[in-house]
């Protein structure tokens, strides 16, 4: 039975407002899970988001209108520009699904979750660049979904959790969706040690809280016939229709994706890291472009703990800081702490601090605030970040593109050179463990590395470090790899 239930924010009292059936998950054993694996190298022909953490092969079967579903037989990949309940009948016998157009919340997203089949949407091009007939392989095992040209071997490795030996080591999560958390807190796990607002921002909300601060400002503008404030408007009417109040819906929308990732792994710690979106990023959001400026290196710009006090900015971040209240006071979800990204200075750290202060998230409160450790500057200065925040998680990507120079969204001919495993990032990353561990701080890692090479995950548990935070399609073999290398080194 699939229950959805609401609690009362000031009785504390819990009330089901709808039950109904179970489908695929109903018949789930959540004590097994499948890893696919892809077992051959392969370049991407197309792009989007993954909805599924599954492999599939399949021949294109590219479809357009719905007038034509019956031409399409069972097994085929199913690529068009977007579904709605209509097709249905057909996504139910698709090995994989691609659409040009959605998001995670959208109908093909949706609908491929429930039947657990992998989907890829928002590719922008699938329909541009595939061919009907054509044989793909659709990996949906990340965040980014791909289609590689040709059947790519996979292999698919069941996995009985309660057979997985617990390292020492504490095992969290990256997670960017709310709508996958409950499927990812079966996975072995101590928690989640990144949760990105960017991802809920973008999804689920797509305006930039600015103009939405501002929506009466642009209203009046609209009405003298600004063009550029009335296609504003019109987008933010449309994706707000029933908030009279449109900051409340900036509130709310935040608030619910967090507290749904909070509530799957209470009473597990969630470190919600606070939105780090690059200005360029920035300015995709609806209204974006009036708020944000144009950087020639976005990367090293205007980002992270630098905005959170800039009076052309600050007013957006109480609205992150009241979400967060929100989740913790109202919905009662007290395991959820926060994280400052891409903290240059301890003195932008104590003015972020402040205004948590000011507006009712302070170390009395019990939350915990961490620091983003990406920067060199924070390992040279850790002690004295230390002294302002309880621990910190180091970010292997900005971290390597800023000890070796090279921008990790650069150019090509230079990336080949060096990684997160060069010898100067593994020096600084030993050297914060080691003064987090002095001072009896929390320390973890939430970058790239760990997911992507097991031998640096091997390397950070030599270290010492406390927890590390990894993509969850990589939890099961990760896991496992720590375990021994635990058990390694006991025996040395």
């Amino acid at each position: 039975m699939d229950m959805e239930w609401a609690r009362d924010g000031k009785t504390g009292e819990l009330f089901i407002v709808q039950a109904r059936p179970e489908t695929i998950h109903a018949e789930r054993d959540f004590s097994k899970v499948k890893e696919y694996v892809l077992e051959e190298k392969a370049t991407p022909i197309v792009t989007g988001i993954s909805v599924g953490s599954k492999i599939a092969n399949g021949k294109v079967h590219m479809i357009m209108s719905v007038k034509n579903i019956t031409q399409f037989k069972q097994g085929e990949v199913l690529v068009t520009d977007m579904t709605d309940p209509d097709w249905e009948p057909i996504m139910k016998i698709a090995s994989a699904i691609v659409t040009d157009k959605g998001g995670r919340t959208s109908h093909a997203a949706i609908v491929s979750r429930e039947l657990g089949i992998p989907c890829i949407v928002g590719s922008l091009d699938a329909t541009k660049k595939l061919k009907s007939g054509k044989m793909i392989t659709v990996d949906t095992t990340g965040t980014e979904g791909y289609v590689y040209d040709g059947a790519v071997k996979f292999s698919v490795r069941e996995h009985d959790i309660k057979k997985i030996a617990k390292p020492k080591t504490k095992i969290t999560m990256n997670i960017a969706t709310p709508d996958t958390a409950f499927e990812k807190s079966f996975l072995p796990n101590d928690g989640v040690g990144l949760l990105r607002e960017e991802f809920i921002i973008a999804g689920s909300i797509g305006i930039h809280p600015n103009a939405l601060l501002n929506y009466k400002k642009l209203q009046a503008q609209a009405k003298k016939n600004d063009k550029v404030a009335k296609k504003i408007v019109a987008e933010i009417d449309k994706k707000t229709v029933g908030y009279d109040d449109k900051v409340q819906f900036y509130i709310d929308k935040l608030s619910y994706g967090i507290g749904k990732i909070g509530a799957a792994f209470y009473p597990k710690q969630v470190i919600v890291r606070f939105s780090d979106f690059k200005t360029n990023e920035y300015r995709t959001l609806i209204g974006g472009e009036l708020y944000e400026p144009k950087e020639e290196n976005p990367m090293i710009g205007w980002r992270g703990a630098s905005r959170y006090y800039h009076p052309d900015f600050s007013d957006a971040f109480v609205l992150e800081l009241k979400a967060i209240k929100k989740v913790r006071e109202t919905m009662g979800l007290d395991n959820v702490h926060v994280m400052i990204p891409f903290c240059r200075t301890v003195e932008e750290g104590k003015k972020n601090l402040a205004i948590m202060e000011a507006n009712g998230l302070g170390k009395k409160t019990g939350i915990k605030t961490y620091v983003m450790c990406e920067i060199p500057a924070n390992v040279i200065l850790a002690d004295k970040f230390l002294d302002i925040f309880d621990g910190m998680s180091i970010g292997s990507n900005d971290l390597t593109q800023l000890t070796v120079g090279i921008d990790r969204d650069g150019n090509e001919k230079i990336k080949y050179i060096t990684n997160e495993k060069d010898e100067s990032v593994k020096v600084l990353i030993q050297d914060v463990i080691k003064k987090c561990r002095a001072r009896g701080k929390y320390i973890g890692i939430c970058g790239q590395a760990p997911s992507d090479y097991p031998d640096f995950a091997q390397f950070l548990v030599e270290a010492g470090i406390e927890t590390i935070s990894l993509n969850p399609d990589t939890v099961v073999k990760t896991t496992m790899a720590i375990a021994e290398k635990e058990a390694s080194l006991k025996k040395k």
